[in-house]
């Protein structure tokens, strides 16, 4: 059991760490000022997690109650900060390392709601919270249209991966195994919409013809 709250803590601490990146990628290329850069890259990192035990009544949520979670978020956007080289040398670095928080994220989230009593529908839903409440609060925080209410499947492969940990769980499949399914799953399904521009299907107004 120590071995698995461990596994579970490092999942959930290099998913910080991936959306602090994104955070604070965004938040530079937007132009804010460190103070601002910092307050993004924390907000993406930890937002969803707060929101997570804050439903499941994990109080106080462990983004606000655990210094190492303040901590990651503000080496990673010092990081970012300090080798701008890097994040440029990337494709598109944003919506890599937001991908890898959106899918650590996502198994990680249905694992904790499971552990506290959750059942298996609202597990799936706070894994998928877990995963794109971070990006939702970066995206109205620098004045976009947050991705999830886009055509794009984002919300789409979190609940994927958040649903391989709850089935796993209620099969009796090994975490070994689960957890990278589940990551892998999402994150795959995240990196081939973006280069095939997979997209949800989006409902029009038909015009009314006079």
């Amino acid at each position: 059991m120590i071995n698995l709250h461990a596994l579970y803590t490092f999942i959930d601490l290099t998913g910080t760490f991936a959306f602090a990146v994104s955070g604070a990628v965004a938040a530079r290329d937007k132009g804010l000022d460190i103070f601002g850069i910092l307050v993004v890259s924390f907000t993406v990192a930890c937002g969803g997690g707060i929101i997570r035990d804050l439903c499941i009544g994990a109080i106080p949520p462990a983004g606000l109650s655990d210094w190492r979670y303040l901590t990651i978020a503000m080496i990673a956007a010092i990081i970012t900060m300090s080798l701008g080289s890097l994040s440029k040398w990337l494709n598109r670095p944003v919506l890599l390392f937001d991908a890898l928080g959106l899918s650590l994220f996502a198994v990680s989230g249905a694992r904790k709601a499971l552990e506290y009593g959750s059942n298996n529908e609202m597990a799936i839903l706070l894994g998928m919270i877990t995963a794109v409440g971070g990006g939702v609060l970066r995206d109205v925080l620098l004045n976009r249209i947050p991705v999830i209410f886009e055509k794009e499947i984002y919300a789409s492969a979190a609940l994927a991966g958040a649903g391989v940990v709850v089935m796993g769980a209620y099969f009796g499949w090994p975490d070994d195994w689960v957890f990278p399914a589940g990551f892998l799953l999402c994150f795959i399904l995240r990196i081939l919409a973006l280069y095939y521009h997979w997209e949800l299907p989006v409902l029009r107004k038909k015009k009314i013809s006079e």
